[in-house]
């Protein structure tokens, strides 16, 4: 599954609490990143998303009661169902991609070293997009759609429209924002 084909809007809903769960179902994106809930809620939230059209990926990283390994992206797949993961660790994406979940490496961009590090982890992993932090730097997401072959998730500190337009200008697939407001733009 081609991540650039299951984007429908350009602004991904990130739902960091459970409290933003009905805004989200109610929201324009058809995309929703889940980074809130436990190995007990997750799959309820993942369910009530779906039933409103939104393709859903788990970040693995904040479920309450999951580790990173093969057999928790196992139960995630067969037992939760989101489309797809998120996940700042390759090897997790490496597993997800085995039980058939789209993929999504994420990256914090500190600083240069940072950058040529987050490179080399998404070339050891292959993912269906790589999501950097913070995705408010046009030039550097300008640098890595030129120099990986994956689509572009900006997020993080984007708080502006003109913000989320510079990063889609500077060739970004998509910006994720846990802020409501932005949640309904028409992008």
């Amino acid at each position: 599954m081609n991540i650039v084909d299951l984007v429908d809007s350009q602004i991904i809903a990130s739902v960091v609490d459970e409290k933003d769960l009905d805004s989200a179902c109610q929201s324009k994106p058809n995309v929703v990143f889940l980074l809130t809930g436990d190995l007990l809620t997750s799959a309820n939230y993942i369910q009530k998303l779906q039933a409103y059209g939104k393709t859903v990926f788990l970040h693995l990283d904040f479920i309450e009661g999951l580790s990173n390994s093969k057999s928790a992206v196992e139960y995630v797949a067969k037992h939760l169902k989101p489309t797809g993961i998120i996940t700042t660790r390759s090897h997790v994406v490496k597993y997800a991609k085995e039980f058939g979940l789209v993929t999504i490496q994420r990256i914090f961009l500190l600083d240069a070293a940072a950058i040529e590090k987050g490179i080399e982890m998404v070339k050891s992993c292959n993912p269906s997009a790589v999501e950097i932090l913070p995705g408010i730097m046009p030039k550097i997401i300008d640098q890595l759609v030129n120099r990986l072959p994956h689509p572009i998730i900006a997020g993080g500190l984007i708080t502006e429209r003109k913000e989320v337009l510079s990063a889609l200008k500077a060739g970004a697939l998509a910006v994720s924002a846990g802020d409501h407001s932005m949640w309904n733009y028409d992008l």
